[in-house]
């Protein structure tokens, strides 16, 4: 682990933003470094197990994070190659060409973006053929032009699902095949073929995949980028501070700790940071120095502010017939997507989970199990149980916020109240509709998918802020390229540019995004 080599580029992190930009700048030869605190996940059968992944979180970071009063609770983080995409849904939705402009809210305002639908839309069409989505563009009456077809038609839905879309057209709704990235081919029944590497098996939401057929940023980008001799990848390698030199323009070195317990430096022309919308801004923060005496590229005051999650709720519907679905995770609507006939504001997105089964059932009893037991056991509820998942939009507060203690504990700010009428009424939209689409109204049993019960704020999935891009240094931490405001050299390219959110899964938007970058990096390296 030389210090001394200078590299092109290194690329802090491996999810989503910063595995895709290596596999962008992997075929032009510029020396590429990419550092990631975790290792390989370890491929083994508790990968697929319930209890192992989410009873007792055994993936998750051993770490806790404080809320606003002090009190700890553990993130929603994972520390692999691949980032969090490694456990994530791998649906893969455009935000709708209105998130990029101002949107008025019941609770506020949605600013607009530096950018809009137009300029990332080429990227969305590249990012959807390199993760591989199965989709139909025109479906969704809230999406916006595609200048290409998905690569691959829909996943098919099982016949509970395709009941449940029969039922809701019939109701004068659009519902529409979700956007999912998978390794699938189908036969003209929507099952695997033998060649195809998904298996269609109902583990794909919240598991990592033991087939490497789920478009994680390891599989589809880290390591093909690895296949090329200029770039090089250290696993735990855990950024500790970024240095500058004396003007505080350039950052100069990149210290980390290794997993032998030893610190190493390393330098580039250029450097990009992609953690985690939170552990950006604390590793900003922590790289404070004469020049930066708030934290590295914080002249603003707004590294750390206006994080974003979404407003999310998981409703399990018990079924009046059973619901033997296996790959669940192929129907959306987003009718209320900008508002309802009774309602002049955003309600959100509606989605199917992926199948629960009794296992994470009983795991989650203690919070909502006494509304059915003992007349309905465990394994009868998910035999019956059909899982939505309502997004609706969080939006920006300067108060939500990260920021660090004296030990360097991190420390999230977050007001859970944010803009939550929307969510609400689009709750009431579909339970009002359950009995008539074959389920049990009076069994509709809110529960958290991530387990995190009575501490809500450790959902973090879908992390987005703290760094937000824009034109105005005073206001935003980094330009339209997302090349820090106050520095020469540095860039982020995960969720932490988002000025808004929108109401849809992130992770697409991060991937045409590091695509863009990757776009400018190559054409500034020459």
């Amino acid at each position: 682990m030389a210090g001394d080599q200078t590299y092109d580029v290194i690329i802090i992190g491996t999810g989503a933003g910063g595995g895709t930009l290596a596999h962008r700048l992997a075929p032009t030869g510029k020396r590429v470094l990419i550092l990631e605190r975790g290792d390989y996940l370890p491929r083994e059968r508790d990968n697929w197990d319930s209890t192992a992944v989410f009873v007792k979180g055994k993936y998750r970071a051993p770490e806790y994070w404080y809320d606003k009063h002090g009190n700890a609770f553990p993130p929603e983080v994972n520390y692999y190659v691949g980032g969090n995409t490694k456990f994530y849904g791998a649906a893969l939705f455009r935000l709708r060409p209105e998130d990029f402009g101002e949107l008025r809210h019941h609770g506020g305002i949605s600013p607009a973006w530096p950018i809009d639908y137009t300029d990332l839309e080429p990227y969305y069409s590249e990012a959807e053929q390199l993760y591989r989505v199965h989709g139909r563009h025109g479906e969704d009456p809230t999406g916006g032009p595609a200048s290409a077809p998905y690569p691959f038609p829909p996943v098919a839905h099982e016949p509970r699902i395709q009941q449940l879309s029969d039922d809701l057209e019939k109701h004068g709704l659009h519902p529409f095949h979700l956007p999912i990235g998978v390794d699938l081919t189908q036969d003209d029944q929507g099952r695997a073929v033998h060649g195809s590497a998904c298996i269609r098996c109902d583990r794909v939401d919240g598991f990592p995949c033991l087939l490497g057929a789920k478009s994680d940023a390891q599989v589809i980008c880290v390591d093909p980028a690895l296949r090329h001799d200029n770039v090089t990848m250290i696993t735990r390698a855990d950024v500790r501070r970024l240095e500058t030199d004396p003007t505080g323009r350039t950052v100069t070195e990149v210290v980390a700790e290794l997993g032998d317990g030893t610190t190493a430096t390393f330098a580039a022309d250029v450097v990009v940071v992609a953690c985690g919308a939170v552990n950006s801004a604390v590793l900003l923060l922590r790289s404070a120095g004469d020049r930066h005496p708030d934290g590295l590229a914080n002249s603003s005051g707004m590294v750390g502010r206006h994080y974003m999650r979404h407003n999310n709720l998981a409703l399990m519907a018990v079924s009046k017939e059973p619901n033997p679905t296996r790959f669940q995770k192929t129907l959306a609507l987003h009718d209320w997507y900008l508002g309802a006939d009774d309602w002049d504001y955003p309600l959100g997105g509606i989605q199917m989970l992926g199948k629960s089964d009794a296992d994470q059932i009983h795991g989650e009893a203690p919070r909502w199990a006494g509304a059915v037991s003992p007349d309905m056991p465990f394994e009868v509820i998910a035999h019956h149980a059909v899982d939505f998942w309502l997004c609706g939009e969080d939006l920006p507060d300067p108060e939500n916020r990260v920021t660090l203690d004296a030990d360097g504990g991190v420390h999230l700010a977050l007001d859970e109240k944010n803009n939550i009428a929307g969510l609400d009424r689009l709750r009431h939209k579909l339970q009002g509709m359950l009995g008539r689409l074959g389920m049990h109204e009076h069994h509709l049993l809110p529960h958290s998918i991530y387990l995190h019960k009575g501490m809500p704020i450790g959902a973090t999935a879908h992390q987005a802020g703290t760094l937000r891009f824009g034109t105005d240094p005073k206001t935003s931490v980094l330009d339209v390229h997302c090349r820090a405001h106050d520095l020469d050299n540095l860039y982020v390219v995960d969720t932490s540019f988002f000025p808004s959110i929108g109401a849809v899964n992130p992770s697409l938007t991060a991937i045409a995004n590091a695509l863009r970058v990757g776009d400018h990096l190559a054409a500034r390296l020459g």
